[in-house]
């Protein structure tokens, strides 16, 4: 008995040391006075938070947080009554393109092919002979008719420059004649795997439109020198931390750049980094490496990922049945439903995550079934394989997303600017468990929300906006494109942090503002939950905090 009564005074002791070391440790950093959405099931709405260090050590109410302020160390920020949540994590983001997109021609939104080309031209004029100009970001379906652009088009400003330009997805690009000849592609060029160039039915000759692996086929000097390269990402970094973004899920590759910022004190994010997936044993050892190397909460390894097929707005999504306004095909599987399965069993069984890209009904399907077999094969783990997009699901697949523990990583943009076409492409009937948010949730399904930028605009704002409203950016009349899929504005925030930070196994760590986690926080100039919906997009971030640190404020 006396010994019992010592280890209790004991412990007693050491608890009440503990609880007096936190109630006499001060703040680096106090936000007070703000609408806190937290993201922490226990206190959902505070008033204030305080930060020491890279950690929060208290959340609350203002009265609860006065004693971690020291008059003489703790800086103060006074949100005046304005919002904040945990950071942004963009859990798809292919980010040193994004940064080279913001280098070269935008066609995003633009419905003029005569814009298109003085954008071009303007651009030939101040370019050197022979040099390449590119650009990104149009859609075919804006376009007079929604017609497919031809290389003539390109040639009437562009006889000698050879001019690529990648439609919005990515996954085509539209090239004039001079991009074909010195690349070498004419009418007896093949189509090569898993692509498409499209030709006339009459002549045979190409009409500028090259899809998925076609693009290959391009001669194109290379862009992404270690210069290069590092510009595009200062640029991108500037324009993320603007937004509000404190986390990313990169594809793919670039250690080394964002190690060498990190060294540097230049790095104002966090950032898991995805690699190609492969069946070779030598770079997978190379893979494993990495991950020993790569693995705290600023630079991470993250999943192996893969494609299973190509875009609806190209026309290669995987399809169940044919398309609607071309019964000639069901799109561009890249492998087989035998390749794709020994591939993902193989590399889940090296204890990689894997996230593969798939689009249409039928692409998703062959990933659940691979990842089914794996679990057969290999056991049941807590691999968090993903589906990176899950934009258009057969009813039954919902539910086998739960039980084969996969996550939807999904960008909300897709939808808003997908449904433009969606039903012309696939038929109202076959578009209602297209970008199901609410009937994956409603599954018990863990859902990662990002942007996909550069094919979408990387600002959370655009991307909040589309699921709470599934209407176009002009803010169309009516509920919304299939509104029962609809979510609340929490549960959309909640997918853009916690929800991101599952994907990437560190819930634990960041993604709601609690005691314990890392301090990533956005305060914002609107409060999301009660503005108007036409108010969304209009609302700026007033500062990004990483790990306590204010790494962007907007000035006056």
């Amino acid at each position: 008995m006396k010994r019992i009564t010592f280890i209790l005074f004991i412990s007693l002791t050491i608890i009440f040391l503990l609880a007096g070391i936190c109630f006499s440790q001060k703040a680096d950093l106090v936000l007070k006075n703000g609408k806190i959405i937290t993201i922490y099931k226990e206190r959902p709405r505070v008033e204030a938070v305080a930060i020491k260090g890279e950690k929060i050590i208290a959340v609350g109410y203002n009265s609860e947080i006065e004693k971690f302020i020291d008059p003489a160390t703790t800086k103060v920020i006074d949100l005046e009554g304005k919002m904040a949540c945990p950071g942004f994590n963009d859990a798809h983001i292919h980010f040193i393109s994004g940064g080279f997109s913001l280098i070269s021609l935008d066609l995003r939104n633009i419905a003029s092919l005569k814009k298109i080309q003085q954008l071009v031209k303007e651009r030939v004029d101040k370019a050197k002979p022979g040099e390449w100009i590119t650009g990104r970001g149009w859609d075919h379906s804006l376009f007079p008719g929604g017609k497919w652009p031809t290389r003539e088009i390109l040639d009437e400003v562009s006889p000698n420059n050879p001019v690529m330009l990648t439609r919005v997805d990515g996954h085509s690009c539209w090239v004039n004649s001079k991009a074909l000849e010195v690349s070498g592609i004419t009418k007896d060029t093949p189509d090569p795997h898993a692509g498409k160039i499209d030709k006339d039915p009459v002549t045979g000759e190409p009409t500028g439109i090259l899809r998925e692996s076609a693009q290959g086929l391009l001669k194109m000097p290379r862009m992404y020198t270690r210069e290069n390269t590092m510009n595009a990402i200062k640029l991108a970094l500037e324009h993320a931390r603007k937004l509000g973004v404190t986390s990313i899920q990169h594809l793919n590759g670039g250690f080394g750049y964002f190690d060498e910022l990190r060294k540097k004190g230049e790095l104002t994010f966090r950032v898991s980094v995805n690699m190609a997936w492969t069946d070779n044993p030598a770079r997978l050892r190379e893979y494993k490496k990495l991950k020993e190397k790569y693995h705290d909460h600023w630079i991470r390894f993250g999943y192996l990922k893969g494609f299973m097929d190509g875009s609806l707005g190209s026309g290669t999504a995987a399809l169940f049945w044919p398309y609607n306004d071309d019964p000639t095909t069901t799109g561009l599987p890249t492998m087989t439903q035998a390749d794709v399965i020994e591939r993902v069993c193989l590399l889940d069984k090296e204890g990689f995550q894997i996230g593969i890209h798939a689009i249409g009904t039928r692409g998703n399907n062959m990933i659940l079934n691979a990842y089914e077999e794996a679990i057969k094969r290999n056991g049941r783990r807590d691999s968090r394989h993903r589906s990176e997009h899950s934009q258009h699901l057969i009813p039954s697949d919902v539910d086998r997303f739960y039980k084969l523990g996969v996550i939807a990583s999904m960008q909300p943009t897709h939808c808003i600017t997908d449904k433009r076409f969606a039903e012309q492409r696939l038929g109202k009937e076959r578009c209602r468990y297209s970008y199901a948010w609410r009937s994956l949730l409603n599954a018990g399904v863990h859902v990662a929300f990002g942007t996909d930028w550069p094919v979408e605009p990387v600002n959370p704002m655009e991307g909040l906006y589309a699921a709470v409203t599934r209407k176009d950016r002009k803010g169309e009349p009516g509920n919304g494109w299939f509104p029962e899929e609809k979510l609340t504005m929490m549960e959309a925030i909640e997918l853009y942090t916690l929800g991101s930070a599952y994907a990437t196994f560190e819930e634990n760590i960041k993604g709601s503002i609690e005691p314990g986690k890392l301090a990533d926080i956005v305060v914002l100039s609107k409060d999301l939950m009660t503005i108007p919906e036409d108010q969304i997009m209009k609302t700026e971030v007033v500062y990004t905090i990483v790990g306590g640190k204010i790494v962007y404020e907007k000035k006056d």
